[in-house]
């Protein structure tokens, strides 16, 4: 007798995935005329401290070299690509579930984020992006003079 693994959520996860990359290629905008579109999506956290904004990115068996990070008219890009096995190593496999290929992520940044100072690093396969706030302006009373 066969033991079969049950998923009951694995099809509507797949449905999910393929939807994402459908919407995201028609969200991103277009970059040096060629519509951006991408292989996968790592995840990502988002998180705001008080003095700056903290993105995680899970880019698992992706070189740092590999990673782009640019920032632009208040948009900040992740992009890079996991490399692709030769088909020869991929003989023998049952199950390929790690995507493969390019990815592509975009976020507006809040007017408060000093894009002077971003900085990134890569370990471990966690992209780590930190985005200092500027520091807050201070009202200022003007005197109308007679």
């Amino acid at each position: 007798m066969n033991v079969i693994h049950y998923q009951p959520w694995s099809t509507l996860e797949q449905m999910r995935r393929e939807m994402d990359k459908v919407l995201a290629s028609y969200a991103d905008r277009e970059e040096g005329g060629n519509m951006v579109a991408a292989d996968w999506l790592p995840a990502v956290d988002i998180r705001e401290e008080p003095e700056r904004f903290v993105i995680i990115a899970d880019v698992p068996g992706v070189e740092p070299k590999e990673i782009d990070v640019n920032m632009e008219h208040g948009v900040l890009t992740i992009s890079g690509e996991r490399r692709k096995e030769p088909e020869e190593e991929m003989k023998g496999y049952r199950r390929v579930e790690r995507p493969r290929g390019s990815f592509y992520r975009r976020f507006t940044l809040p007017e408060s984020a000093d894009a002077e100072r971003i900085s990134a690093r890569c370990s471990n396969g966690v992209l780590e992006i930190v985005i200092p706030k500027q520091e807050k302006v201070q009202p200022r009373k003007i005197t109308v003079q007679s």
